[in-house]
């Protein structure tokens, strides 16, 4: 005979005596407790897995309110709270202060915009300025040295390395203007340097200044007409116009090389050479200038004795390296990466002294 349930046998549903219904229920409701009992010592105590009928009492904190202590809901609270919190924190400690620069902070899960490693070092008082280093200050050595032996041998030869230097100028003004890549830029401003140097060679020397400056308004014209075809915002739009008519401007004038006297760019490019190579030692910024001058100075006026230049290539000399040393400084602007000192810290001195070879060759010879 198989045994009934408990509702089965309660003594109302089966109308049984009154005294007997009471022993029952007390000697049920006693055999009930030590199970019960039994149950939450094993289950506290007992370091083993519960029974499968003991399963349902695995989740108790859904039953706490009604059979544990509150303080035992609340000690789970912390960590999911310091979880929130902690982009709160980040965002305070991190964010520079209102006055310094409002618009910039860390990157966050909280959506604060990434600052810059420059914009970082001016809120921390250090400088964004990085040299470019030995490296780069030896290529634009030779490069120097190159434009001043081809410059003795011929102007065809001098074309050479002049249009290797008027295509790092362009990558590297655009990479230092952080606009990269610029295939249709830099490849504007390359090919308004070759226009300049083409006109220099079928034109000749003395129409220099005609053949540069008409080049490069030509090509301002074209690149204002391009950018306005342009469908980016009207700030992309006239940032990338000044970045292309920039790069154009200095990868047409530095086809001053081709347009100068062949002594001045023997001694200016020698001069430009040595100055950067000085301006690499390791020596404090106000001695590092003033060496790289004398420097300049002295060896124009040592190429300036195989020339007709004489003494006067000190003058020469000194001009064009202050010019180089204008350039250098431009691509050590605003934390540049190494690829900006391989290819602006390169080119840029250089081009920038085309101008004054140009001018003072013709002025001093």
């Amino acid at each position: 005979m198989t045994e009934q349930p408990y509702q089965d046998q309660n003594p109302y549903q089966q109308g049984y005596d009154p005294q007997w219904q009471q022993a029952y229920d007390d000697q049920y409701a006693q055999q009930y407790t030590q199970q019960w009992q039994g149950q939450t010592w094993e289950t506290q105590v007992q370091p083993v897995q519960p029974p499968v009928s003991y399963q349902p009492q695995q989740e108790q904190p859904q039953a706490q309110p009604y059979g544990y202590p509150h303080h035992q809901h609340q000690q789970a609270q912390p960590q999911p709270q310091s979880y929130v919190q902690a982009p709160e924190e980040v965002r305070h400690t991190d964010t520079p202060a209102p006055d310094a620069a409002p618009a910039y902070g860390p990157a966050t899960v909280a959506g604060n915009s990434r600052i810059t490693d420059a914009q970082r070092a001016r809120l921390e008082g250090r400088s964004p300025i990085i040299e470019p280093g030995m490296q780069p200050a030896a290529l634009t050595a030779l490069l120097g040295l190159l434009l001043s032996g081809a410059a003795a041998v011929g102007s065809y030869a001098l074309l050479v390395p002049l249009v290797a230097l008027q295509a790092v100028t362009a990558a590297g003004w655009f990479r230092l203007n952080g606009m990269w890549p610029a295939r249709q830029g830099i490849a504007l401003a390359f090919l308004g340097a070759v226009v300049a140097d083409v006109v220099l060679l079928v034109a000749g020397r003395g129409h220099g200044p005609a053949a540069i400056l008409g080049t490069l308004g030509v090509w301002v014209l074209l690149s204002l007409v391009l950018q306005l075809r342009s469908h980016a915002d009207p700030d992309e739009r006239m940032y990338g116009l000044m970045a292309t008519v920039a790069s154009a401007a200095l990868a047409i004038v530095a086809a001053g090389y081709l347009a100068a006297d062949a002594d001045a760019v023997t001694v200016g490019a020698a001069a430009v050479a040595v100055a950067v190579l000085a301006r690499a030692l390791p020596l404090p910024t106000p001695a590092s200038v003033v060496v790289s001058l004398l420097a300049a100075a002295g060896a124009g006026i040592a190429v300036g004795g195989m020339t007709d230049f004489g003494t006067k290539g000190a003058v020469l000399g000194a001009a064009a390296a202050a010019c180089a040393l204008i350039g250098h400084r431009v691509a050590s602007y605003d934390y540049p990466s190494r690829f900006v000192h391989f290819t602006a810290g390169v080119a840029l001195p250089l081009s920038a002294a085309a101008p004054v070879v140009w001018v003072l060759g013709r002025a001093l010879g």
